[in-house]
C-alpha cells in the first residue's frame, strides 16, 4: 500500500537535472571556474597519470637528492627477490597440518588496512619487520599527515605515492583544507566544543578551497584518492567525477554513518550521481565506530542492491587509537570474523595495537599526534616512541590476518608483495 508513497516521482529528478545542469547555476560555475584552471577533464586526467609513473616519481626524488631514493630501491629489490612471505606460506604457518584440509573463500576477503601512516621511514620499519618476522604488509594505507609539510619533507609525498605502486596497495591521502585548520572562527579548543557538533567540517567557501587543492595534488602528484569529512566535499567529489576527472574519495568516520538509514543517504548519492557506467568516486566509507554487525549486514545489502557492492568498500574500525578518540577496550576481531563470512568487500582497519598491549606503553597511540608538526614531534625527542605506536597498529593487523586465516577467511595484503 507504501509502494506509490514512496517512489521518487519522475519530474523530482527532472528538476533535480534541470537545476545541476542550469548554466546560471553560480554553485556550479564556481566549481567548473576552478576546473579550468586545471585544464580539460582531459588534459587533467593526462597530467595526473604522467605524475603517477613510478619512472618520473623516481626522476623527481633524485633530482631533489632525496634520502628515500636508496630505500624506495631498497623496496623493489627485496620485493623482486621474494623477500616478503607468500599468502601460502603464511597460512601454513599459522595451520600447520590443517592447511591442506581448509579451503578459503576468496571472494570475500578483507583488505588489511592501517592508519595513520604518517611518515615514510614508518613504512620502511614496517617491511623490514614484515621481512624479519614472516608478516602480512597491509593492503591499504591510510594517511593524515599535513599536506603541506610533507610535500616539503625530502619528498615524502612523492616516496609513499612510489611505495604504494611498488607494493600494489591502495592508499588515502588527508587534504589540508578542513575545519581544523581555524577556517571556523568560532571554534577554540574543548572549552567550545559544542561547537564541533556538525560544524567544524567545510564552511562557507571552504568546499572550493578543497576542489583546488585536490586538483594540485592530482595533476602534481598523481593522488587520485582522498578522505572526505563534509556533505558538501562529498558532492563535490561526485561532480568531479561526474565531470570526467577520474578522482576519488573514501568517507571519513567522522561523517557519522552509524544506522542503516545514514548509509542509505549515503549510498543513494552515490547512486544517483555515478557515471553512465555505473562507477562512482566513492571507494569506501567508514562506519561509526557505535555500529554493531545488523548494520553492516543491512548496509551490504543497501549496497548490493544499489549495484555499488564492487565498487564501495565498507571500511570498519577494528582497533582505534588508544586516547582521544573511543572509549577503551576497543577491539572489534570477533565481530570481523563473524561478519566476514557474509559481507564482501570490507576492510579491516587498525588505528591502534590491541588495548591491552596499548596500555602497558609508555606512550599510547593517541589520534591528537596526528595532528602534531613532525619538528615539533622531533623536538619533544617522541618519534621513536610514535614508532612504536605505528608498528603496533601492524602488530594488530597481523593479529587480525591470524584470526581470519584461523576461520577459514581470505584477507588482502599488499599483492605486489604477498604472492598467493
Amino acid at each position: 500500500m507504501y509502494k506509490d508513497c514512496l517512489s521518487i516521482s519522475p519530474c523530482v529528478i527532472d528538476d533535480i537535472n534541470s537545476f545541476i545542469t542550469d548554466p546560471e547555476n553560480q554553485l556550479i560555475r564556481n566549481v567548473l571556474r576552478i576546473v579550468e584552471k586545471y585544464g580539460t577533464p582531459e588534459e587533467i586526467n593526462a597530467r595526473a597519470r604522467e605524475a603517477r609513473q613510478l619512472p618520473n616519481i623516481m626522476s623527481r626524488l633524485r633530482n631533489q637528492d632525496s634520502p628515500y631514493v636508496k630505500d624506495l630501491e631498497w623496496l623493489i629489490s627485496v620485493r623482486d627477490k621474494g623477500a616478503f612471505t607468500t599468502v601460502s606460506e603464511y597460512k601454513k604457518g599459522i595451520l600447520g597440518d590443517k592447511y591442506g584440509t581448509m579451503s578459503f573463500d576468496e571472494g570475500r576477503a578483507v583488505t588489511l588496512e592501517i592508519s595513520a601512516m604518517q611518515f615514510f621511514p614508518w613504512f620502511i620499519e614496517e617491511a623490514k619487520q614484515a621481512i624479519d618476522k614472516k608478516e602480512i604488509m597491509p593492503g591499504r594505507y591510510i594517511r593524515v599527515r599535513c599536506m603541506k609539510e610533507q610535500e616539503n619533507d625530502n619528498g615524502d609525498t612523492l616516496a609513499v605515492a612510489a611505495a604504494m605502486q611498488i607494493i600494489g596497495a591502495s592508499y588515502v591521502e588527508t587534504l589540508d583544507t578542513k575545519g581544523t585548520d581555524g577556517s571556523n572562527v568560532h571554534l577554540n579548543g574543548p572549552d567550545t566544543i559544542t561547537g564541533y557538533f556538525g560544524g567544524i567540517g567545510q564552511p562557507n567557501d571552504y568546499p572550493l578551497a578543497w576542489v583546488d587543492e585536490y586538483l594540485y595534488y592530482y595533476t602534481n602528484y598523481g593522488i587520485d584518492e582522498v578522505l572526505n569529512t563534509n556533505p558538501g566535499t562529498v558532492f563535490l567529489g561526485y561532480i568531479l567525477y561526474k565531470l570526467g576527472i577520474d578522482v576519488r574519495f573514501k568517507i571519513s568516520v567522522f561523517m557519522g554513518n552509524d544506522n542503516p538509514y545514514s548509509v542509505l543517504w549515503t549510498l543513494l548519492m552515490g547512486r544517483m550521481l555515478a557515471r553512465e557506467d555505473g562507477s562512482t568516486p566513492l571507494s569506501g566509507f567508514n562506519l561509526s565506530n557505535s555500529v554493531n554487525n545488523n548494520t553492516i549486514a543491512f548496509s551490504s545489502q543497501i549496497r548490493s542492491r544499489l549495484g555499488l557492492e564492487s565498487n564501495v568498500r565498507i571500511e570498519h574500525h577494528i582497533t582505534e587509537t588508544y586516547k582521544s578518540i573511543v572509549r577503551q577496550p576497543y577491539n572489534r576481531r570477533d565481530e570481523l570474523i563473524e561478519v566476514a563470512r557474509h559481507v564482501p568487500n570490507i576492510s579491516a582497519k587498525h588505528e591502534g595495537g590491541d588495548p591491552e598491549i596499548e596500555v602497558t606503553l609508555d606512550h599510547p597511540s593517541d589520534i591528537l599526534d596526528y595532528f602534531r608538526p613532525k619538528q615539533e614531534i622531533e623536538a619533544s625527542g617522541e618519534m621513536d616512541k610514535l614508532l612504536k605506536n605505528y608498528l603496533e597498529k601492524h602488530n594488530a593487523v597481523n593479529r587480525t590476518a591470524k584470526a581470519l586465516t584461523q576461520a577459514g577467511l581470505s584477507f588482502i595484503g599488499a599483492p605486489r608483495l604477498h604472492r598467493r
